[in-house]
């Protein structure tokens, strides 16, 4: 439980990255399409290399639903990006947020059966913390422009949906074919949503390799095949819990790589979000630890 815990832990880390090599790439004059464009592609060509070199056995079936169900990992940028343009930062990655309860309603439908009590604490304290290191700005939500808040929800809602199917889909397969077949399916919808003009254009050589490269391996390789390995093992609940290590990573980033100044408020959220990763752990570890000893008195 812990070990595949940790894998999907660092696919969150992996994502909180993102956010800081995406705003240097735009002070270097590149635009959204570009930036995205680019992230799958390199993420595309580097899950490509060790996809040839594995063992290939999955049906057209498998290939399908796992293609569909990688166009949400793409999906969830587009969104992202788009309620970026017309609502402040700090608002839009707390309405991506809420997909920590968003997961967990998906996952107690799906299942027929309601969260456990420690889930809900969890989700809870994942709430709260993540408006306090959003630095307390939910107040203001009402005089912004209702475009970007729901493109900010629905990233939340597409970025709930990948975790689900990361622990649903085509699970017997082995997880690199499992994460190519994830990747080219956004790769696809991304080229078919947006323009492939990035690719032809020259910004490629003009520096977005750079971003590109860096967005495709801490945004798409990385993440997609720790999440693919993790979330079969541990469930899409945990797996939601666990994502949240996204905002706490980006807060991190942002201050070491770009200085932004990082309030009390938003230091406490991020301790919130720590203690509601940490609950459904340590609960996991306290019941392990009690079967361990029941065993033994028996023996």
């Amino acid at each position: 439980m812990l070990k595949y815990s940790s894998l999907v832990l660092l696919g969150a880390c992996c994502y909180g990255i993102l956010s800081v090599i995406v705003k240097l790439a735009y002070k270097q004059g590149f635009t959204v399409s570009e930036v995205i464009g680019s992230q799958y592609l390199f993420g595309f060509l580097f899950i490509l290399v060790p996809f040839l070199f594995s063992k290939k056995s999955f049906s057209l079936k498998d290939a399908l639903y796992l293609a569909f169900a990688g166009t949400t990992t793409s999906l969830t940028s587009i969104l992202y990006g788009k309620s970026l343009e017309t609502i402040p930062a700090s608002i839009a990655v707390v309405l991506l947020f809420q997909f920590t309860w968003i997961g967990m309603i998906i996952e107690a439908i799906a299942n027929r059966k309601l969260p456990s009590k420690e889930k809900l604490i969890a989700i809870i304290t994942l709430f709260i913390g993540t408006i306090l290191a959003g630095g307390g700005s939910m107040n203001t939500l009402l005089t912004l422009d209702p475009t970007g808040i729901m493109f900010g929800l629905l990233s939340a809602i597409s970025f709930a949906f990948f975790i689900f199917v990361s622990g649903r889909v085509s699970v017997h397969l082995p997880s690199i074919t499992r994460s190519f077949l994830m990747t080219s399916g956004a790769f696809l919808f991304l080229l078919f949503v947006l323009s492939p003009n990035f690719i032809v254009n020259g910004s490629l050589g003009d520096g977005l390799w750079k971003y590109g490269s860096l967005l495709g391996l801490f945004g798409v390789l990385l993440p997609v095949l720790l999440f693919s390995i993790g979330t079969p093992k541990i469930g899409a609940g945990i797996a939601t819990i666990l994502g949240a290590a996204e905002l706490p990573t980006a807060i991190i980033a942002s201050v070491v790589v770009l200085n932004e100044y990082v309030s009390t408020i938003q230091v406490f959220g991020v301790l919130l979000i720590l203690l509601g990763i940490a609950v459904p752990q340590l609960t996991h570890l306290k019941v392990r630890n009690a079967k361990r000893k029941e065993f033994e008195s028996i023996t």
